[in-house]
């Protein structure tokens, strides 16, 4: 089946040559307001527009147009963003990509708690699953589409891509306040051929920030809830800047809460800015710029039998005990980054348009974890060293702070450009390079006898500082792609195919003595052919087909390199297999989007080899979480999905999604000792059925939310004799517009209640094990089972928040 997709490839004249983008992020128009009662507020999401003219449905996803000036009547007035145009009440916006897409925009975005995060707000969507931490969104980036995890979709924010580089974790929380954010667009089966991913085996997310307006003024927000829960956010709008054609925006909040269960919460400090500089027709420059700051305490992940004994009561130590490493101010997190993206769009000539978006990235820790280390006798890599005088001797051991500063940077320039050779024959090329270096060098801090200290020394053994690892990674990627779209019939039928091929060359070094091997490197090539076909049955019917391929490059520094400790001589983590994943899917789908409701159906079916099932682990003797992945061999995976939208009738918008996936793997794994019979058993973390019903209300003063997510059990274990229980979770939003005082526009206040129920449950494996039960491999050998570690899920939270214009 490879091969015949390649020959599909080459038989549609596609053929390697130029270089691949992720630039094409689809811009809806933008919203001019007209006369009395109109929306006032400019937003990059206009949401159920039609599709703009000569807007071509491609393996590209959607082309860029130029932006677009519609004027929309009998809208609400709000400062939030709002229209209540888009069907499900924000969760439907029209799709044309020939392709299983959804979305959500303001609409229901503006009316989730202004805590949420990307990940969260798109639980509702057909395929989507969101395994929180958190009740109220802040943390989390723990999401699977069709079986496959956040690390294995692809995230663009504003035409880049901002997920980790090496590990694909999203860190969501870290790009964009919900306040600024305009539209969220999802692809649940497969990526844009010019999406600059090499990690997208399981579909794509892309994320656009609100564009400025053009008025002059600002919005602010404060709020509060339970947990101690608080967020303050302030955007000022510059308006229009003379004759220039540049505005912009610029925007701060903070941040916190105390955790749900055990001791200590999170703080978080993020600055937004956006400036948008438009000339001609269809030219633009904008300059997006993203700090975070943010500090949590590390959630403690119990196994299934550590819940059933202590539910909500596993946590880390609230009070400080010489020697205790699970103290919870020795476990924490920091998710800190600063992010550059110049998105430009250009039309060279009537039928020649240039995307370009250079970007750049700055994602650092440290993160921290309690241990226990030999005071004498214990290990640097492998060899052994003497007696430590620092910290506290307690039994043999001091306690320590192991620290992990990880720092890494990307750079990275997207370039494509859409050549119209004729009316109906579109001709798309382009290139993607991007340069990361990261750098990881573990260190331990003594921690004294009152519990403080561990921001003091660093251990040393003979004037080098005692670590775990000393990691250097240089990586390097380069993609290109052609693509051609013909349409015919009068534009009724729209045949697309492109050709990508994808270059990573990585290249690591471990320093700590005894590292073997001290230097790895992985390169890999892959050509990714795409094709897409669909017909416009009438003005409002759609059907599509495509056959699609993807890869991923092995996950993590991890997989590249040995982790030790000093409490073992020997590494305690192995490299992975640095084979890729790759994946090949076809879909078949249906979509209506008519004047009362939107509906899309569809089927799809992908096959991978070597899939890499994402797991995490503790080093042994610590409170320290490495990224594990382990590889399956294959997988078959195939569903159906749909999702059902109204528009709004006597202020009421009903929406329904659901999801029915079968997925199984098609290997007998391989234990390192003999082989588990695991062909044929259901893929880990791949729920059989998944639904969520919405039902939004809008009079312009009183409006409100109610959503209802079912997720059905999941296999944590190979073997699948161990799985985590179905859920069921809602949500409900209240709230009131008043009327504008002066300066104040649209005041509001809003209520958002979260897991109305209280309902305790485990939202999603943290770790996967071959077997929960110890077991007899194929050579005889005796496998020792472990148990999977679970997510747990918040509980009832309450966030009323007051928001105002200006």
């Amino acid at each position: 089946m490879r091969v015949s997709l390649r020959q599909i490839s080459v038989s549609c004249t596609v053929l390697i040559g130029l270089f691949g983008l992720g630039a094409h992020a689809q811009t809806a128009p933008k919203v001019k307001a007209v006369g009395k009662g109109n929306v006032r507020h400019t937003s990059s999401a206009a949401p159920d527009a039609p599709a703009a003219s000569g807007l071509s449905a491609s393996v590209l996803g959607q082309f860029t147009q130029a932006p677009e000036e519609i004027s929309v009547k009998g809208g609400v007035q709000a400062a939030t963003g709002i229209t209540n145009r888009t069907p499900g009440g924000g969760l439907m916006p029209v799709q044309t990509a020939p392709r299983s897409q959804s979305g959500i925009t303001r609409d229901f975005i503006a009316k989730q708690s202004p805590t949420s995060n990307i990940a969260s707000l798109i639980a509702d969507l057909p395929g989507a699953t969101m395994s929180s931490q958190d009740p109220l969104g802040m943390t989390g980036d723990h999401i699977t589409m069709r079986g496959m995890n956040e690390t294995q979709i692809g995230y663009l924010f504003e035409g880049a891509p901002l997920a980790d580089p090496i590990n694909y974790a999203p860190y969501t929380t870290m790009l964009v306040d919900s306040e600024n954010l305009g539209s969220v667009t999802v692809s649940q089966g497969q990526p844009d051929l010019n999406a600059p991913f090499y990690n997208a085996v399981g579909g794509q997310i892309t994320a656009t920030e609100m564009n400025p307006s053009h008025k002059a003024g600002g919005f602010i927000e404060a709020g509060g809830g339970t947990h101690s829960a608080n967020k303050e956010f302030l955007r000022l709008e510059t308006g229009d800047i003379g004759n220039t054609g540049i505005r912009g925006f610029v925007s701060f909040s903070h941040s916190g809460y105390n955790n749900f269960r055990g001791p200590g919460g999170l703080f978080r400090y993020h600055l937004d800015s956006k400036f948008v500089k438009e000339w001609g027709q269809g030219n633009s420059i904008a300059a997006v710029f993203s700090y975070n700051r943010q500090e949590a305490t590390s959630w403690r992940e119990p196994t299934k039998a550590q819940w059933k004994e202590y539910g909500l009561g596993f946590n880390y130590a609230s009070q400080f005990t010489p020697g205790e490493s699970t103290y919870y101010k020795l476990n924490r997190s920091n998710l800190n980054s600063q992010l550059i993206v110049l998105p430009m769009h250009f039309t060279l000539a009537d039928k020649l348009k240039l995307q370009v978006t250079p970007y750049y990235v700055h994602q650092f820790g440290p993160s921290l974890g309690g241990e226990n280390i030999p005071a004498s006798g214990g290990y640097y890599g492998t060899q052994q060293y003497g007696t430590i005088t620092a910290g506290t001797n307690v039994n043999g051991n001091i306690l320590t702070s192991s620290r992990d500063p990880w720092n890494q940077k990307t750079g990275g320039i997207n370039v494509s450009a859409d050549w119209a050779i004729t009316k109906s024959n579109t001709f798309s090329f382009g290139w993607w390079y991007a340069y990361t270096t990261h750098e990881e060098l573990s260190d331990f801090r003594p921690v004294y006898a009152n519990g403080q200290g561990w921001s003091g020394d660093v251990i040393t053994v003979n004037g080098k500082i005692l670590s775990g690892y000393d990691l250097n990674f240089v990586q390097q990627v380069n993609t290109l792609f052609i693509a051609d779209t013909q349409k015919l019939f009068h534009d009724k039928l729209t045949l697309s195919a492109g050709f990508r091929v994808a270059m990573v060359s990585r290249q690591g070094t471990n320093l700590i003595p005894g590292a073997d091997p001290y230097k790895l490197q992985g390169n890999y090539f892959e050509p990714l052919p795409q094709f897409a076909a669909s017909y416009q049955i009438t003005p409002h019917d759609q059907v599509y087909i495509n056959g699609t391929t993807s890869f991923r490059a092995p996950e993590s520094v991890e997989a590249y390199s040995q982790i030790f400790d000093p409490n073992s001589s020997h590494a305690v983590e192995q490299p992975s297999s640095l084979k890729p994943e790759y994946s090949i899917g076809e879909e078949i789908g249906y979509r209506h989007q008519g004047s009362f409701y939107n509906f899309q159906a569809s089927f799809f079916n992908y096959n991978m080899t070597n899939h890499q099932v994402t797991s995490s682990g503790y080093i042994p003797n610590t409170n320290m979480l490495i990224s594990s992945p382990i590889n399956v061999g294959g997988e078959t995976a195939r569903g159906v999905q749909a999702e059902l939208g109204f528009k709004r009738w006597h202020h009421f918008a009903p929406y329904f999604s659901g999801q029915y996936l079968h997925a199984t793997f098609d290997n007998n794994y391989n234990t390192g000792s003999g082989l588990l019979p695991t062909a044929g058993k259901t893929a880990v973390g791949s729920p059989k059925f998944t639904g969520a019903i919405g039902l939004s209300y809008d009079d312009g003063t009183y409006f409100g939310n109610f959503q209802l997510r079912y997720v059905d059990t999941q296999y944590t274990t190979f073997m699948n004799d161990q799985k985590m229980p179905a859920y069921l979770t809602s949500d409900v939003t209240l709230g009131y517009r008043f009327k504008s005082y002066g300066r104040v526009r649209h005041p509001q206040i809003q209520l958002n209640l979260m897991n109305i129920g209280d309902n305790k449950y485990l939202s999603g494996a943290a770790s996967y094990t071959a077997s929960a039960n110890s077991r007899v491999t194929s050579t005889g050998a005796t496998y020792a089972g472990s148990s999977p570690t679970y997510m747990v899920a918040g509980n009832f939270a309450a966030f009323v928040s007051l928001s105002a214009g200006f």
